[in-house]
């Protein structure tokens, strides 16, 4: 990484960005030290300005940030670092220091669904014994699609009577054996959103 820490007085902006569900955490500074200190032990260290030292993020509440990747903008003046947060990121106690409003949550959300079906299609480029998605790929496709058959009427079963506390985690199963249903029959969720961006035109 070449950053130039010279444009603002040896410090550039690191925003930090959830790895899984790509929602927005923070922003931080660092300087030369912060970063080399992040890259060696893997969790975000930022240069306290108030302070005026090294701050390890979570070094008092414990709600680390656990590096997944570092990158520099295209003027190298600013880093974009995707983590795993060990808790919530805010002192106020929130998941993210601009707050939990229903976009972000959204947003978290359907990131979420597409890293779910990154590790599917991971078991299904390399197997896993102890794997579940890869019990129902050896099973086969008619296997997969009578679980998504089964996890289908019980969600509406719920949906009707009224349980929607039960539908959420049958409404979460159905989800899943779609998604390994897609991959087992050679397409992505992708394809299906696309049909769907095309009726949305007419």
């Amino acid at each position: 990484m070449n950053i130039d820490f010279d444009k603002m007085s040896g410090l550039v902006p690191a925003v930090i960005q959830d790895g899984q569900t790509g929602q927005v955490l923070m922003l931080g500074y660092m300087n030369w030290e912060a970063l080399d200190k992040t890259q060696k032990e893997g969790l975000v260290t930022f240069f306290s300005r108030s302070k005026n030292r090294l701050w390890t993020k979570g070094e008092t509440s414990g709600n680390t940030l656990h590096v997944l990747s570092i990158m520099e903008d295209c003027d190298n003046d600013s880093l974009l670092i995707k983590v795993k947060p060990n808790g919530p990121t805010c002192h106020t106690g929130d998941t993210s220091c601009f707050g939990e409003d229903d976009t972000a949550k959204r947003m978290a959300a359907i990131q979420f669904i597409a890293r779910l079906e990154e590790v599917i299609q991971e078991r299904k480029a390399k197997p896993s014994e102890a794997s579940y998605t890869n019990f129902l790929f050896n099973k086969g496709v008619n296997k997969i699609a009578q679980k998504v058959g089964e996890e289908a009427v019980e969600t509406v079963i719920d949906a009707v009577a009224g349980k929607t506390d039960t539908m959420k985690g049958e409404a979460a199963d159905l989800l899943y054996h779609l998604l390994v249903l897609l991959a087992a029959t050679g397409m992505q969720l992708s394809d299906v959103v696309a049909v769907l961006q095309e009726r949305h035109k007419k």
